[in-house]
């Protein structure tokens, strides 16, 4: 193939082989052809439609397997497959074409991969009654740096707060899914999303407003990439359904 390309393809690593860039761009543009002509094959035979959907670990609880789980959705005969993925995970695969679908929270991406938003959102500082009393006492305690609390060190929404620098956390977890639950053994504080906020036994916790935190919105988007759509016609009919049961106002 080298010879035919005239371009090395493959190059010695340790004792093995990596593929160069010419490599990882052919071994790209390859995956792009074999996936249209399994797309094609399916068609031809009527066989099911699986499409692959990644996103954060709170987002795939709260918005995204009910929708998938929805009884007449399962009866459809497609099949899904649900991944907690990073946003920059999902930026990658959509472009190698081995993810379907992302939700991400970046409001750019690269081209030629596309963004639709979904819903908004804001982080809450939820402090348990067990720890302070008072929003005024634990706002004071955050600001001190004596807040004891459970951040995900993997949600970028986190890791890229101004407001937390110079923030030790007690407990270091990976997603706002730990976090809560963290936070539901009423002794430890936690940052989460709105929409994770603890409604059961809600008058056990202080929601905590500060002024670094309110200006401050996020918002989801459904990511794909428009090649993957030219490739299998289902596809777009699975991007429109998706938008439609995941946008909220």
């Amino acid at each position: 193939m080298e010879d035919f390309f005239q371009a090395r393809l493959v190059e010695r690593h340790g004792k093995g082989l990596r593929l160069t860039a010419n490599g990882k761009a052919l071994a790209r543009i390859s995956r792009f052809f074999m996936l249209g002509l399994s797309n094609f094959q399916r068609g031809c035979l009527e066989e099911e439609q699986r499409f692959s959907i990644g996103a954060s670990a709170a987002f795939n609880q709260v918005f995204l397997l009910p929708v998938l789980a929805n009884s007449r959705l399962a009866q459809s005969g497609v099949r899904h497959g649900v991944e907690i993925v990073t946003d920059d995970e999902i930026e990658r695969r959509l472009h190698d074409l081995t993810l379907d679908f992302g939700i991400v929270t970046a409001g750019k991406i690269s081209r030629p991969l596309q963004l639709t938003q979904l819903g908004q959102w804001r982080l809450v500082l939820c402090v348990p009654k067990a720890l302070h009393k008072t929003e005024s006492r634990a706002s004071q305690a955050f600001h001190q740096r004596r807040l004891p609390l459970a951040l995900p060190a993997r949600e970028s929404a986190v890791t890229n707060l101004s407001a937390l620098r110079g923030c030790e956390p007690t407990l270091s977890c990976d997603n706002f899914l730990e976090a809560r639950t963290a936070l539901e053994e009423q002794s430890l504080a936690a940052l989460l999303p709105d929409y994770l906020v603890p409604t059961a036994n809600s008058n056990s916790f202080l929601r905590v407003r500060f002024p670094e935190l309110e200006p401050v919105v996020f918002h989801h988007h459904l990511a794909w990439n428009p090649r993957l759509l030219r490739l299998n016609p289902h596809a777009a009919r699975k991007r429109d359904f998706l938008i439609k049961a995941l946008t909220r106002s």
